[in-house]
């Protein structure tokens, strides 16, 4: 007797969340809650708890067994909205958005051109004064 009234108790609360969770205009989340809230009902009534009652030919078992055949379309009507939901975010491309960086104003000084031929290889006390004028020409871009 205690286990029915607990388990009716939870049912009605948890009906009571979905309600509230509704009237938030969060309509799956508020099936699943009353998904959820149906189970310990369901279950009382099927007998599953009172299992020793010979529950096999009673009314109030069949209705049991029909509100959680209710909670399991419950279930399964808001997983198939969800992936119907998320197929569609991605073909849109509405998910997974991230921010990019705006793009350089120039180009950069490390890639050469795809066409360009490589620079010949100079001595090595040039080739540092090549390196050592690009970082001034790019400091004084910037003002340093």
């Amino acid at each position: 007797m205690l286990a029915e009234t607990v388990c009716s108790a939870v049912a009605v609360a948890g009906l009571g969340i979905a309600a509230i969770t509704a009237y938030r205009k969060r309509f799956l989340a508020a099936t699943r809650i009353a998904a959820y809230a149906l189970v310990p009902l369901g279950l009382v009534m099927t007998g599953v708890i009172d299992w020793l009652a010979s529950s096999a030919f009673s009314l109030t078992a069949w209705i049991g067994f029909g509100l959680l055949g209710v909670a399991w379309l419950l279930f399964s009507s808001t997983r198939t909205i969800e992936r119907r939901r998320a197929g569609r975010r991605e073909t849109t491309g509405e998910e997974g958005r991230t921010a990019v960086a705006p793009a350089a104003p120039g180009p950069s000084l490390g890639a050469a051109p795809r066409g360009a031929a490589p620079r010949p290889q100079a001595k090595a006390g040039k080739a540092a004064e090549d390196d050592f004028s690009d970082i001034e020409a790019i400091l004084k871009k910037h003002g340093i």
